[in-house]
């Protein structure tokens, strides 16, 4: 009887008996388990093998070209697929504009700064200097 290992698909990870004919038999032959296996075999070719990489692109600008319609087809074949990407860009949209992009230094309303007056003091180079400017400044959060 031959040595029972553990398949190495993350959702699956359950004890097989490998074939003695595949040499590094790692994945159990549910076919879930060999999808896996055939995808990262297949991203680790693309991004080892550069010929490889241009024929899958080929391939891909080819299928492209022959199907130019394929989302609008599939878009009116499933309007709750349109329905649910509307809401869920709304979502995206409203998350980005609520940040602050333009300023990145912005105090943002529930910032670690409190309410307060604040001196702010050239450094330590200027401290000896008698005509050191100090500036008073006035934080008020916004409520």
């Amino acid at each position: 009887m031959s040595q029972k290992i553990r398949c190495a698909n993350a959702d699956c990870r359950r004890l097989f008996s490998p074939n003695p004919r595949v040499k590094n038999q790692r994945y159990c032959d549910k076919q879930q388990c060999q999808r896996v296996r055939r995808r990262r075999w297949q991203r680790q070719k693309v991004k080892d093998d550069p010929q490889y990489r241009k024929d899958q692109k080929e391939s891909q600008q080819c299928w492209i070209e022959q199907n130019q319609d394929y989302w609008r087809r599939y878009r009116n074949q499933h309007p709750e697929c349109v329905i649910r990407n509307r809401l869920l860009q709304k979502e995206r949209d409203q998350k980005r504009r609520s940040k602050n992009l333009a300023k990145m230094d912005s105090l943002k309303p529930n910032s670690y700064v409190k309410a307060g007056s604040y001196y702010l003091i050239p450094g330590t180079a200027d401290l000896a200097k008698m005509y050191s400017l100090s500036l008073k400044y006035l934080l008020i959060p916004i409520a």
